[in-house]
């Protein structure tokens, strides 16, 4: 490309701004336009956040041809529906995660990306902390893994939230659970296998509907049998950690996605702690440098289709394991 990438962000979201807004021009892009179901939100946020363009509909910034990438954060029910239409529209994607509802509807979209970029938001996937953790795994800094444990919970007390919806495919697996369950994933790849999961517990809140998980605790292996336990919440309280044992000490990452407040890994080898500094960068202005350096350059990236197909698999089956239902079965309006 000759030009800035131009960027067309769907929905007037609260996330656009961190996720999106500020890293893309961190990395030098530019916010074209941004869509809303009602005009006067949308010129609201475009005025807020220097915008050109808005538009009363999804549909007009998709048939903008001055759009290089759609950014996506709709509700996760709607996150296939609307990569599908961008990318008929001749769009690359940048979807939030969950990708989808479900894995059938993610294989959906197999069909139609052709040559256009479809990119899963898994962003603390990007930052040198996740990257230095990969190594310290690969590399045995730590000995022989024996064990992970990685905590993804969130204080969301406002039942009102889309986070518990069931038309909206909400669950504490669904917004915080595919977190954990990606790092469980990096952590197995970086031992050269893959995580097998053996078991998921939920719990539901009475006052929301009884097939949303309001939290959920996975437990399963990794390649040489290191035992996995994976904790996810939407009842709180915050926390967002890895913990990697192994037979000489430990790796811990206090957080791993506000990395702004947070850039720590502690590993302790033999006894002996030392504190690493990777940088308050965040993990967004990251996987923005990377995205613009797929479309502009064709360089790889971890977070595309094949992968995101894989993490909705690994989200049906703890579905399953807990006796409870996948999410939607298709995605509305496709």
């Amino acid at each position: 490309m000759t030009q800035a990438l131009r960027i067309g962000i769907l929905g007037a979201a609260r996330i656009a701004e961190r996720a999106v807004v500020t890293p893309a021009r961190a990395n030098g892009a530019r916010i074209a336009a941004v869509a809303a179901r009602d005009l006067g939100r949308a010129q609201a946020y475009a005025a807020q956040h220097g915008i050109p363009r808005a538009y009363g509909s999804y549909e007009e910034l998709l048939a903008d041809p001055d759009i290089d990438l759609v950014y996506n954060p709709t509700p996760n029910s709607e996150h296939v529906r609307w990569t599908l239409a961008a990318l008929r529209a001749g769009k690359h994607v940048l979807s939030e995660k969950p990708f989808a509802a479900n894995a059938d509807q993610a294989k959906l979209v197999a069909a139609e990306a052709g040559d256009r970029l479809v990119f899963e938001g898994f962003h603390h996937r990007y930052h040198p902390a996740h990257r230095r953790l990969m190594e310290l795994v690969s590399t045995g800094a730590i000995g022989d893994v024996t064990g992970l444990h990685v905590t993804m919970a969130f204080d969301c007390t406002d039942l009102d939230d889309i986070r518990w919806s069931w038309p909206l495919a909400g669950g504490s697996l669904m917004d915080l659970g595919c977190y954990h369950l990606h790092v469980a994933k990096d952590v197995a790849a970086a031992l050269g296998g893959k995580l097998e999961l053996q078991s998921c517990a939920t719990t539901t809140n009475p006052g929301a509907d009884p097939r949303v998980d309001a939290t959920a605790r996975v437990t399963g292996t990794l390649p040489g049998g290191a035992s996995v336990v994976l904790e996810s919440s939407l009842e709180g309280p915050d926390e967002r950690s890895v913990l990697v044992t192994g037979t000489r000490g430990t790796i811990r990452q206090p957080e791993f996605i506000n990395v702004t407040t947070d850039d720590r890994l502690i590993v302790t080898v033999d006894g002996v702690e030392t504190t690493e500094h990777h940088g308050t960068i965040s993990t967004y202005t990251h996987q923005f440098a990377a995205l613009t350096a797929s479309i502009e350059r064709g360089l790889p990236f971890p977070t595309d289709l094949g992968n995101a197909i894989e993490m909705m698999e690994l989200v049906d089956q703890c579905y399953r394991l807990a006796g409870l239902p996948l999410r939607a079965s298709e995605p509305s309006g496709v």
